[in-house]
């Protein structure tokens, strides 16, 4: 999808952002004992924070780790697509979901050292399944249709 720099760096942008956000809500939602419309207000207090660590974990390191794996799968010349954005974002989601869990048991949940790893394996473990899902059922749509209407004459000038 992102052809140059600040393509993939835009797209980044909107994808951590969409998927931080929907994360936390779903962790506060774990630790409150159930969703409510509240946490939609407060998953903002953890936002700014949470979505700048996921920018440049998956910009500046995780991505291009996403990419070569995926490419070692998938030939690009033979495999359509769509097959390798699910492959590189199943990938990232193997990566990020247990660094960005750490991130947050360390700096939003805070446990006590005696509880710390039991902490953040339990964080990680009930947030791999929706972060996958998410990211492939809604996210990737949702951020590939908003990327296409963004750079909309860019791509289309390139194909």
């Amino acid at each position: 999808m992102p052809q140059t720099k600040l393509q993939d760096f835009i797209y980044t942008l909107i994808m951590a952002f969409l998927m931080v956000y929907v994360m936390i809500c779903y962790n506060i939602s774990i630790h409150t004992g159930g969703l409510n419309n509240l946490i939609f207000l407060e998953a903002f207090k953890e936002l700014p924070f949470m979505w700048i660590v996921a920018i440049i974990l998956e910009f500046f390191l995780i991505g291009k780790i996403a990419h070569k794996l995926a490419f070692k799968v998938f030939d690009p010349k033979k495999t359509p697509s769509i097959l390798i954005s699910y492959g590189i974002s199943i990938v990232i989601v193997t990566f990020m979901c247990p660094i960005m869990s750490l991130i947050a048991t360390i700096f939003i949940n805070k446990p006590s050292l005696d509880i710390f790893i039991s902490s953040w394996l339990q964080s990680m473990v009930l947030s791999f399944p929706m972060a996958m899902c998410f990211q492939l059922f809604y996210a990737g749509p949702i951020v590939r249709f908003i990327f296409k209407i963004i750079f909309k004459n860019r791509l289309s000038k390139k194909a």
